[in-house]
This record gives C-alpha cells, sequence and structure tokens, in this order.
C-alpha cells in the first residue's frame, strides 16, 4: 500500500538545470556587455576572455586535486557566471593579472574549499572582488572613462595595450581613466562641494539625459526583468534590495540634499542593478525562504547604503552581500514557512 501511495504522490517537475540556469544568467548579461563595449571600449571583453582562461585551469587543477571527474562538472558553466560577475566590477582596463588573480581567488577559495557547487556560504565573486579591492586598491579606482567624457571609447588593440603593458604609445593615459560618479560625488563632498554643485559640473548625462553609469545599469536592469520573468530568479531579491535601497536614499535625501544624492543617482550608478538582479540572487549562498529572500535583499540595500555614505569604499556592495551571506543561516532558521498540514 505504501508504495502504491508513494507513486501516486502529485511530485512537481521541473526542467531546470545547473547548466540552463547559468545559461540563461548569462545571456540576460549581454545586454550589459554590449552597452559597456560600446560606452566603455573593449577593455571588458579582454578581461572576459581572461577571467575565461583563468576559470578553465583553476577548475581543472581543484577538480584534480579534489578527487572529483573534470566532466561534468567543470562544463556545468557555475564558474562562469562566477567570472562574468566579477569581470563587470572592475576597471575595463586593469592589469592583466588583476582579473586573473581575482578569478582565481574567487573559483578557489569562494567555491572549492567549501566543497564545490552548492557548499559555499559567501559569494565567489563579491569574495573575489573584495580581495581584489583590498589588495589592489590603486588598480582598483583606475577606471577608463566613458565616451562622454573621451569622445571616443579605446578599440581592441588600445585597450589590449593598456591591459598588458600599463601604456598606450603616443596617448597619454591621464585622458582615459578617472573616477567613477560615487567617486566624484565623495571626492566633491571631501573638498566641501554639495552634492547638486558635483553633479551639476560633471558629465554625468549623454544620452536621454543618462550617464554611461546609468545606461549600465538599464541594461542589467532589462535583463533582470527577463529573468523574473522566464522564472530564473524570485521577485523578492531585486525588489527588496531596491526597495530599501530607494527609501533610505530618500530619506536621507529629503533631510539634507546638499549631503546625500537623489534616488535615481543612487539607483543607476555603480554596480546597484548587477546586485539587485545577478548577484544577490545567486541561489547558494542567498536566504531560500519567501520571507527570508526579503529580508535578506533588505539588509543588503540598507548596508549597501550605509557604506557608500559613511564606509571607506565608494560602492559598497560586496561588503554588504558577504556580511548578509552570514546571517543567512539564522534568517532562514526563522522565516522558515508553516508545512501543509501543521500547525505553526
Amino acid at each position: 500500500m505504501s508504495q502504491s501511495i508513494l507513486s501516486s504522490s502529485p511530485y512537481t517537475h521541473n526542467n531546470q538545470s545547473v547548466r540552463k540556469v547559468m545559461l540563461q544568467v548569462q545571456i540576460a548579461a549581454l545586454p550589459a556587455l554590449i552597452a559597456h563595449i560600446y560606452l566603455f571600449g573593449f577593455g571588458i571583453a579582454i578581461q572576459w576572455m581572461l577571467a575565461v582562461a583563468t576559470a578553465l585551469v583553476v577548475e581543472y587543477v581543484m577538480l584534480k586535486l579534489r578527487g572529483r571527474p573534470v566532466l561534468p562538472f567543470i562544463t556545468d558553466m557555475s564558474a562562469l557566471i562566477t567570472i562574468t560577475g566579477l569581470v563587470f566590477c572592475i576597471p575595463p582596463e586593469a592589469p592583466w593579472w588583476v582579473i586573473v588573480t581575482g578569478s582565481a581567488f574567487a573559483l578557489i577559495f569562494g567555491k572549492h574549499l567549501y566543497g564545490g557547487l552548492g557548499y559555499n556560504p559567501f559569494n565567489p565573486a563579491m569574495l573575489g572582488y573584495a580581495f581584489l579591492l583590498i589588495s589592489f586598491p590603486v588598480q582598483m579606482t583606475q577606471w577608463a572613462l566613458p565616451i562622454e567624457y573621451t569622445g571616443e571609447a579605446l578599440n581592441l588593440l588600445q585597450s589590449a595595450q593598456v591591459i598588458f603593458t600599463g601604456q598606450i604609445p603616443g596617448l597619454s593615459m591621464d585622458m582615459y581613466t578617472g573616477a567613477t560618479p560615487l567617486n566624484e560625488v565623495r571626492n566633491g563632498l571631501s573638498q566641501g562641494l554639495s552634492v547638486q554643485d558635483t553633479l551639476n559640473n560633471s558629465a554625468l548625462s549623454s544620452l536621454w539625459g543618462l550617464s554611461s553609469w546609468g545606461w549600465i545599469n538599464v541594461a542589467f536592469l532589462l535583463g533582470g526583468v527577463w529573468m523574473i520573468y522566464s522564472g530564473v530568479i524570485s521577485w523578492q531579491y531585486p525588489i527588496g534590495f531596491l526597495g530599501s535601497l530607494a527609501a533610505i536614499s530618500l530619506l536621507f535625501n529629503q533631510i539634507d540634499p546638499t549631503t546625500y544624492p537623489p534616488v535615481d543617482f543612487v539607483l543607476l550608478t555603480g554596480g546597484t542593478m548587477l546586485a539587485a538582479f545577478f548577484i544577490i540572487t545567486d541561489p547558494v549562498t542567498a536566504s531560500t525562504t519567501p520571507r527570508g529572500k526579503l529580508i535578506y535583499a533588505c539588509g543588503i540595500g540598507i548596508l549597501v547604503y550605509v557604506i557608500r555614505n559613511w564606509g571607506a569604499f565608494p560602492d559598497g556592495i560586496a561588503f554588504a552581500i558577504l556580511l548578509m551571506n552570514i546571517a543567512v543561516p539564522l534568517i532562514d532558521q526563522y522565516t522558515q514557512p508553516r508545512v501543509f498540514g501543521h500547525n505553526r
């Protein structure tokens, strides 16, 4: 009788697999990659290829050392998502060894040393990014300027020359590197300028009133909406993160608009949309209960705002995510949904 009951149970079937989900996330990131190449040049494409090569070597070596079969683990595309998230976070013309070091650290210390995919408590991409920020602060702050500053983006050859040699013959790199909008606002405040003065004096609008950084965030937003529609990610993550970040930024902007940026600036600069749809939605390191997802995402949004305004780094997304990764077991423990057929 027990066998007949078990065989007739209404099981839920899901045709998703790790590889399919990872591929969908990679496709969703394509608009941002194309926009990045158009607005900032081909540096990110070279960094991505370096990261892929590093990931293949690291995955092969670590799987061998762990006594695991190379196939199918090396083809599940989880490493590809990790290095893609990392590539979008580093300066596109950073030295070649920066992305190689960061990718290797993310995969070794963020994934394999914990037992591989599904066992890591910390987001590997953000672990690698935090490692790079702390270890190489100079290289991680030399950002390529977008086309509204330079007039034209670096071509493939020029980007390769900068990444592998650190210079372009006949050109000054000071013309092509500078501060990000978040850094500009922070530098302006340190010099006694208000947020409005800093934003008015900088070229932070290029096309239809948005800066290049704004358009990158819009591209991530479009890819993220598609993933929610396709069922790849849960809506609680971006809603909780963006909602809390928007609410706290609106509050402080109303209190003191000369010191705290407006909501649109907060949401469309830095890695806001990348984090909202592609980083905090990691199913391994994020909270998994319905209420827990909202709490986890809201916590990241609040921490990002705190670090951006009062911390040592202009964009605190990596540290906010890693801190909330620590809290995930506790969040999930206290937000377990009621089991059907049982009282709370």
